[in-house]
């Protein structure tokens, strides 16, 4: 199925122990991992229900020496990726990898928007992309992005792949949630990161589970630990803010506790 310019259409984990995070995932979100097959890669990629879902590599060494720690990097499908880029630069973002083919899959770059968010452009040699259904059990349900300043980055990310402006939440003295819609569906909420969280701005990204209380269970059994949460979010799914045993940041989220 082919997705449209702007869809969120990979996830990938670069983190210092593949084995120990290839383990972990597996566990907690219900994840089928197997070695990509790629030709001189060491790439392993978790599946849900036969259908790919991420991939999980080792965290670079120059990235180590740069001391950038294990994380989750988004990859949001593009027409173009070399447009796109120059696109990104021309709206105050910033390449950190130029564009680049995938012998076999496809382009792509890291970049980051004008506070420093980083992410991924990625189109496919085929301009098909995979068919990740948000709501399937193992899925991502929801992006989340603490911002530098929404009132930047929303218009960047409308210019960049027309998403459009959906429901804002006040959250009180944490200010605006705003959500954001691809194609007529919300896929994502956005925030000013607050002042108390020491990392630079960033996405985050929420796994689908069946139930709350028995993946957060799992997540600490494995090493895992909370940083946030369960909290009950408008709709009445429930979420919770982790890191992982190698400190990547990720989320979980469930229709039930």
């Amino acid at each position: 199925m082919k997705k449209g310019h702007g869809a969120f259409v990979w996830y990938e984990l670069m983190t210092t122990d593949t084995k120990a995070a290839e383990t972990f995932y597996d566990d907690v979100v219900g994840w089928t991992s197997a070695d990509s097959g790629m030709p001189d890669a060491d790439y392993t990629l978790f599946k849900t229900n036969g259908l790919r879902v991420a991939g999980l590599m080792t965290l670079p060494q120059s990235a180590r020496d740069m001391n950038v720690p294990p994380a989750w990097l988004g990859y949001i499908g593009v027409d173009d990726v070399d447009a796109s880029a120059e696109k990104l630069v021309k709206l105050g973002g910033t390449v950190h990898r130029r564009p680049d083919d995938i012998p076999g899959v496809g382009r792509f770059a890291v970049v980051a928007d004008p506070h420093g968010a980083v992410f991924a452009l990625f189109s496919t040699s085929d301009g098909e992309m995979p068919d990740i259904k948000q709501m399937d059990p193992g899925s991502i349900g929801w992006h989340e992005l603490m911002a530098g300043d929404i009132a930047v980055e929303l218009p960047f990310y409308q210019e960049m792949f027309g998403w459009q402006k959906d429901e804002g939440l006040d959250m009180g003295d944490m200010g605006i949630y705003q959500l954001f819609s691809h194609d007529g569906a919300q896929i994502g909420g956005m925030m000013n990161k607050l002042a108390a969280i020491p990392a630079p701005p960033y996405w985050g990204f929420y796994f689908n589970v069946d139930a709350l209380d028995a993946a957060i269970d799992r997540s600490n059994a494995k090493g895992g630990k909370v940083v946030n949460g369960p909290m009950e979010v408008p709709g009445g799914a429930w979420v919770v803010n982790c890191v992982d045993p190698q400190d990547a940041y990720f989320n979980l989220v469930a229709m039930k506790r």
